[in-house]
């Protein structure tokens, strides 16, 4: 009697974890899952790949891939340093790029640039392409280039990268005061690029700026902002991440902060972890930088070698989930979603290997007890309600 009934209860227990992974699944399925920060473009100029290869055991993303792990709207990042000449140039040929993609998959992909082409996007069972500027030094100081891109796609455009532009200021410049003679924050200039960019219906994105630049420009805005991939400060106290007061701005503006899933914008530890893996490595480290001074470089080489180290300085999936729990609790569940930085970091939360495991995010939230409704608007919901709010007159 007694083996009876424990058969019975391993059976129930299975057949309450197989309704578990459909649940979760079925939800993910559902949902408009929207990516708002993916450094592809970038990687796959840089390497000679291309996003409709399969680059498996290469980078974080491919076309394949991306279907796999349920990602229906992908924002393509168009990415250069300060270092870069002529770079609304580059940013162009990066956006070329993105276009030749599109007209190699005309049935897998398909350029967006409105509310309404997203949804008959994600119709037709096709990757709802959109573009985003990362660094407003690319638009070189001209409203007329910002116009341009506008033209070409782009729908939101990070007011600075790590460097400054001559009109904002950066969370780098600000907190190590590399700023010289420029005045934190923004001047004239800024503030009217922020306002050309509501009259165009181009996001403005707050990710990457100064603290200063933070609320001149949410101060400056009409319509809503984004932040498309950054974390909390109170949880991880680095330049990149938003202070409480700054997570409540966001929240009055109405707009939405998507979490980075970087390691070291989600755990407090892992710069520490960091800094011992390079240290027991530096001899190798200086001869890489060597023989290739760019420091990306010397990282996937070393990550790659020692892959074992690295993944022990990997955080947990709940750590992320920790930051979107945050930012729930201090504003609502409106204002989050996801902008992983995928193939622009090294180093993503144990599990995140690729744009294939997003289920894993669909489940963790599950078992965080949010619901149906609530995973939908942080899967890409919110995402679309800032984006129809930027495009209307």
């Amino acid at each position: 009697m007694q083996k009876s009934f424990n058969k019975l209860l391993i059976i129930l227990l299975m057949l309450a974890g197989n309704a578990s992974a459909q649940s979760y699944q079925k939800i993910h399925n559902d949902a408009i899952l929207i990516d708002t920060h993916n450094d592809i473009l970038t990687t796959c100029i840089t390497k000679g790949y291309s996003f409709d290869q399969n680059l498996k055991g290469k980078t974080y993303s491919d076309l394949a891939r991306m279907k796999e792990g349920g990602v229906k709207v992908q924002i393509f990042s168009v990415w250069c340093d300060e270092l870069q000449k002529n770079p609304y140039t580059y940013a162009n040929r990066q956006i070329d790029t993105l276009y030749a993609w599109i007209a190699r998959n005309p049935g897998k992909m398909m350029l967006v640039k409105t509310p309404a082409e997203l949804m008959q996007a994600v119709h037709e069972h096709k990757l709802a392409s959109m573009i985003g500027v990362e660094g407003g030094h690319m638009m070189e100081d001209k409203l007329s280039n910002l116009d341009n891109l506008f033209n070409r796609g782009v729908r939101y455009m990070t007011l600075t990268w790590n460097n400054s532009t001559s009109w904002a200021t950066s969370a780098w410049a600000e907190t190590l005061d590399t700023l010289k003679n420029q005045k934190k924050g923004l001047n004239e200039f800024g503030k009217e690029v922020v306002r050309h960019m509501n009259k165009l219906g181009m996001m403005v994105d707050l990710s990457h700026v100064g603290v200063q630049t933070f609320w001149d420009a949410i101060n400056t805005s009409t319509k809503p902002i984004i932040v498309s991939h950054s974390c909390v400060y109170s949880l991880c106290p680095v330049p990149r991440n938003l202070r409480d007061d700054q997570i409540k701005a966001v929240g009055k503006n109405g707009g939405v902060i998507h979490l980075n899933f970087y390691s070291g914008f989600i755990d407090s530890n892992y710069e520490k972890k960091k800094k011992i893996f390079n240290d027991e490595h530096k001899t190798e480290r200086d001869s890489l930088l060597k023989a290739n001074a760019d420091p990306y470089f010397a990282d996937d080489y070393l990550y790659i070698k020692y892959k074992a180290e690295v993944q022990s300085m990997r955080p947990p999936i709940s750590m992320l989930i920790d930051h979107l729990d945050y930012i729930v609790k201090l504003i609502g569940v409106d204002h989050v979603g996801l902008g992983s930085d995928f193939d622009g970091s090294e180093s993503s939360p144990l599990g995140l290997d690729g744009v294939e495991d997003y289920p894993k995010i669909t489940q963790a939230l599950v078992q965080r007890g949010y619901s149906k409704t609530d995973i939908e608007k942080i899967l890409g919901g919110n995402f679309i309600r800032v984006f129809k709010a930027n495009t209307a007159n």
